[in-house]
């Protein structure tokens, strides 16, 4: 896990390097107001754009989203195709913003499901920002700790049948060189917004030890002051990772 930066808001203190957010509370944002999911959605989109600008100057380096869930399928079709539809305008009209301002873009989840035109304009923006270093923006496109562990596990598998691996050689660090984050450290925090309080098989191996903030407010009102917040408060926490506390 990465070593923690000084906290902006309270110098001398830790500050978490790396942020995971789940992004809950589009719909419900619309919905209050009468309008479609969608709207909700579009609007959760430009939330998306003001957190990852206000990323850096907070302390973030590592910065993770949760987009869609492999779970999210279930939801109506209209939804989904709409959602789709989004995810290939946001990384459209982002690109050149994401690649001015140093943003490195990193997708995780099983891609075989999405469409080819979707699945090509992720591999684009990834090969186009891959040598920039101010953000590592990372966004979970159906995604599922579940399903994660269990493709990292097959692959294993087919490698201890090749003879490439002895599976009594297998540790923490082979598992994790296999998961989509490889390569990537893990998590100090992880943001849940609009009030639910349910981690939605989200990063269950690389949040073993993470710190969970769940925050009532619903992501397409969540503002770079919220999240200031927040990192503010995680400079009080005393983390332990299982060991007993100092003194």
């Amino acid at each position: 896990m990465a070593h923690s930066s000084p906290d902006p808001a309270h110098p001398g203190r830790a500050g978490p390097q790396h942020v995971a957010i789940i992004m809950d509370g589009n719909g419900r944002w619309a919905t209050n107001r009468g309008l479609p999911r969608l709207v909700g959605h579009r609007r959760g989109a430009e939330r998306v754009r003001a957190i990852v600008a206000a990323a850096p100057g907070l302390g973030i380096r590592w910065l993770t989203l949760y987009a869609f869930s492999t779970e999210n399928w279930k939801r109506s079709t209209e939804e989904v195709i709409g959602l789709m539809r989004l995810f290939a305008r946001y990384i459209e009209r982002e690109a050149d913003r994401l690649s001015a301002n140093g943003v490195r873009v990193r997708f995780i989840g099983d891609r075989a499901r999405l469409d080819p035109r979707l699945q090509a304009l992720m591999a684009g923006i990834e090969a186009r920002t891959a040598a920039n270093a101010v953000l590592n923006l990372t966004i979970a496109v159906n995604y599922g700790g579940r399903d994660e562990v269990t493709r990292a596990a097959r692959a294993l598998a087919v490698a201890a049948l090749r003879g490439e691996i002895a599976p009594e050689a297998i540790t923490e660090a082979t598992v994790a060189g296999v998961l989509d984050t490889a390569g990537l450290p893990d998590p100090d925090l992880v943001i849940r917004t609009s009030g639910e309080t349910r981690v939605s098989n989200f990063l269950p191996w690389q949040a073993a030890y993470a710190e969970y903030e769940f925050s009532p407010v619903l992501w397409p009102d969540f503002l770079p002051a919220h999240l200031a917040e927040i990192m503010a408060r995680f400079g009080l926490r005393e983390r332990r990772f299982g060991a007993v506390a100092a003194g």
